[in-house]
């Protein structure tokens, strides 16, 4: 939980607002890897698309990260995209590349830490350690550390070196698609961190009631909607579906959110099944990981780093989504 301070190393865990409140830090790297190299709506040019020249850095147990190994694999990109996955295990080092708890190790550089990769970059970088990181391996540099932008680059960015017609970003839905985007995320995808990682009572009952009145609001919207953009599996449900698919088994015991399961709302849990389902998606998922890295590494609270066994979850259980007119994901 540490970050770089002036490109060095420090175990730091988060600081609160004044008034208990868990504050994230936005992603500094915001430049886009486009068709031809011309600068996306943040950043810099220069990042063309070309096969092989980038990497993805990943987490197997991060929400944020897991939406670009979704993307990634529906997109057809694995391929063109290599993956290094760090350990789950995340102490006084931060994200780590140790073999022995589940990494992959570093494909590229054979760095031990993730801050590594980031003062490769920028030798004096000030800031949080995070995953996705997406690195460019022509220009040595990071094109960027935003999970939400990395997404849509892998939606359209690669197309012409894919074939691959799937768009989880459709212009026609691209109002709704934003509308979910930006009401889920403070209330549900970083409600459940602002009930964990709270430090006061009220700043977590805040964040508890923001996160299950946003469930209900959810359960309520797909009774009617195949998912959350109407006929069409888009990235909005892809951002949710990382959230949901964590819930029971790390945010309703470890963060406190335990007013109700997922499976508890027959909409949400159904919706959730069809997703998980979904070809490719399933094989994004790694419960080893996810619990592990929160019980484990979490020892401001979880002390005793002891991992559940349960619950069991499942997953594989036929779902009743088809009851609900859907067409899938929208093709170019």
């Amino acid at each position: 939980m540490g970050l770089l301070i002036d490109g060095q190393w420090h175990d730091q865990w988060y600081k609160s607002s004044k008034d208990g409140a868990f504050q994230r830090e936005q992603a500094q790297r915001r430049n886009w890897i486009t068709p031809d190299g011309s600068p996306g709506p943040t950043g810099v040019g220069g990042f063309n698309a070309e096969a092989g020249r980038y990497h993805l850095y990943v987490s197997l147990a991060c929400p944020w990260a897991h939406r670009t190994l979704i993307t990634r694999q529906l997109k057809g990109l694995e391929s063109l995209i290599g993956v290094s996955v760090v350990s789950w295990l995340m102490l006084e080092n931060g994200w780590t590349f140790d073999t022995s708890f589940g990494a992959s190790g570093d494909h590229l550089n054979a760095l031990s830490y993730l801050h590594q990769l980031y003062t490769l970059d920028t030798p004096d970088y000030s800031g949080r350690v995070t995953v996705p990181v997406l690195w460019d391996t022509q220009q040595q540099c990071i094109v960027s550390n935003e999970s939400a932008d990395i997404i849509r680059m892998f939606n359209s960015a690669f197309d012409s070196l894919t074939a691959n017609t799937l768009d989880l970003y459709p212009q026609s839905l691209a109002l709704q698609v934003d509308h979910w985007n930006q009401r889920i995320y403070p209330a549900l995808n970083n409600g459940v961190y602002r009930a964990g990682f709270a430090t006061s009572q009220s700043a977590y009952e805040q964040a508890f009631d923001d996160v299950f009145a946003e469930l209900e609001h959810l359960e309520a919207h797909l009774s009617k909607h195949r998912d959350l953009a109407g006929e069409y599996l888009s990235g909005a449900d892809i951002r949710l579906f990382t959230t949901l698919i964590r819930f029971d088994a790390v945010y309703h015991g470890h963060f406190k959110c335990n007013e109700q399961r997922i499976t508890d709302y027959s909409n949400l849990s159904n919706w959730l099944r069809e997703l998980y389902q979904w070809p490719g998606v399933a094989s994004t998922v790694d419960f080893t990981h996810i619990k592990s890295h929160y019980y484990a590494s979490h020892r401001t609270l979880n002390p005793t780093g002891i991992i559940p066994k349960g619950p069991a979850l499942h997953l594989a259980v036929e779902h009743d989504r088809s009851r609900l007119k859907g067409q899938g994901i929208f093709t170019k």
